[in-house]
């Protein structure tokens, strides 16, 4: 892959997947005509819901995004239906001229502030880590070692989340629902491809990725997209078995591309006494998991 993403293919591929998941019905229009050539809505039944014409519509989804109005994107997210996070990615991608704030190539380097670094250190009784953009994890505590794997062990450029999930078999079995890590994490790159298609790092991960993984290939050609926010992911340790355990993202004030994520487990409960008992272990945990 190139050095930087194709923002117009990316601006098209993205309004087509979205206008083909929706069908007439969906939206409150009557489906005329018995076959229907393209899955989803018609160009002109998405220009006609989104008030605009369709001349003005197919241009946009052609990849011609640059002077159209934050306006004009509102009515058309509106008719799409898109998420919040599918919006923001929308607006990204056509960048409207009053929404081009920031020129030039993204930063290579993302340091961690030492007080964050500091406040990891302090955490001990549960797993955190700071990532950055590209999903690079960035910053962890001891206990995120014990329950993901020693990343200090490895290469600078492979403490990576995608490359972990997948390119690395250890992460499999980690994650009791891999199929979802896997959708989540390239919806998260997809978002930051959004802000970011300048960014050669994140192309060549990119590239890299839909190679050595069909798994990856298949997720990012539906262009779906979501932030990171919260939840509960399922784990298999080897040491200590199956644990439940949420997560709570948090997103940096003074850097938004960095966020600090916990993982913690509900009081009383079998996965608590399984993360005190990887507390205890500590480094001998870290190296129970390969990576």
């Amino acid at each position: 892959m190139d050095g930087q993403l194709d923002r117009r293919a990316e601006l098209s591929e993205f309004l087509r997947t979205r206008r083909a998941r929706l069908k007439p019905e969906d939206v409150g229009l009557e489906s005329y005509g018995r076959q229907r050539r393209v899955p989803g809505l018609r160009r002109e039944e998405l220009a006609q819901l989104a008030g605009v014409s369709v001349a003005y519509y197919t241009r946009l989804e052609q990849g011609n995004g640059q002077n159209v109005s934050a306006e004009v994107l509102d009515a058309i997210a509106r008719a799409l239906r898109l998420t919040d996070a599918e919006q923001a990615h929308l607006t990204h991608l056509a960048k409207p001229k009053q929404q081009r704030r920031r020129a030039g190539a993204p930063r290579g380097k993302q340091p961690v502030r030492v007080a964050l670094l500091q406040l990891l250190e302090s955490i001990d009784t549960v797993p955190a880590y700071v990532t950055g953009r590209r999903s690079e994890i960035l910053a962890w505590n001891r206990m995120a070692a014990a329950l993901f794997g020693d990343w200090g062990k490895l290469p600078a450029a492979e403490r990576n989340w995608a490359r972990l999930v997948f390119l690395n078999p250890d992460y499999r079995e980690l994650f009791v629902d891999w199929d979802q890590k896997a959708y989540d994490m390239v919806s998260f790159l997809r978002m930051d491809a959004g802000r970011h298609p300048d960014d050669p790092r994140l192309s060549a991960l990119v590239g890299e990725l839909s190679v050595k993984s069909e798994e990856f290939r298949r997720l990012w050609a539906t262009h779906d997209v979501k932030e990171k926010s919260y939840g509960v992911k399922r784990m298999r340790h080897p040491l200590v078995g199956d644990l439940t355990l949420s997560f709570e993202t948090f997103r940096l004030v003074d850097d938004d591309e960095q966020a600090f994520i916990t993982y913690h487990a509900e009081p009383g409960s079998p996965s608590a006494d399984a993360l005190r008992l990887l507390a205890s272990w500590g480094t001998d945990a870290a190296a129970s998991l390969s990576a």
